[in-house]
């Protein structure tokens, strides 16, 4: 376990007690679902903070990004929702209170000296399982001529454009 600690402190930069939250949440899903890892996309993690912990999920679990198998969506919660798309299973990980005295060392000694029950309410999904990463076919904005996905397009003037070209209507703020 150490040395598993010490392997994601180094992918992430650096030890801090955000990391030790995510190796933690991450270690609980694979007992959960009885898994170590996976490569593909059957394991999703929808993540409600952009914080350090998410590397660890990244790279204890193999959710990335790129491969559409890690959503964030913005809560500013410390709280992971985890799908095994193979065990049609799922578990939400929401950090309990913990003693706001301690110091950053303190606390992340006490985030990976706890068990998982002690550090989190397991509690029911409150999301849909996201549906499996799609492939876009891609249009080119008709202002600043750079591609982007067709379903992020917008159509202004019967034309597409990218979001950064596209002029919202707004009556009021």
């Amino acid at each position: 376990m150490e040395q598993l600690w010490k392997d994601t402190a180094k992918f992430h930069g650096h030890e801090c007690p955000g990391l030790a939250i995510g190796f933690k949440a991450a270690l609980a899903a694979r007992e959960y679902f009885g898994i170590s890892s996976t490569d593909d996309e059957d394991l999703v993690c929808i993540s409600e903070n952009d914080a350090c912990g998410i590397d660890a999920i990244q790279y204890l679990l193999k959710c990335t990004v790129g491969k559409g198998n890690l959503l964030i969506k913005m809560r500013g919660k410390s709280a992971y929702n985890f799908f095994d798309r193979t065990k049609n299973r799922s578990i939400r990980l929401v950090l309990k209170d913990m003693n706001k005295d301690m110091t950053r060392e303190e606390k992340q000694n006490y985030i990976l000296n706890h068990d998982s029950n002690e550090l989190f309410d397991y509690t029911e999904v409150r999301h849909q399982i996201p549906e499996r990463a799609r492939i876009f076919n891609n249009v080119n904005c008709s202002d600043c001529g750079e591609k982007l996905a067709e379903h992020f397009a917008r159509i202004q003037d019967n034309k597409p454009v990218c979001l950064d070209c596209f002029t919202e209507y707004k009556r009021f703020d």
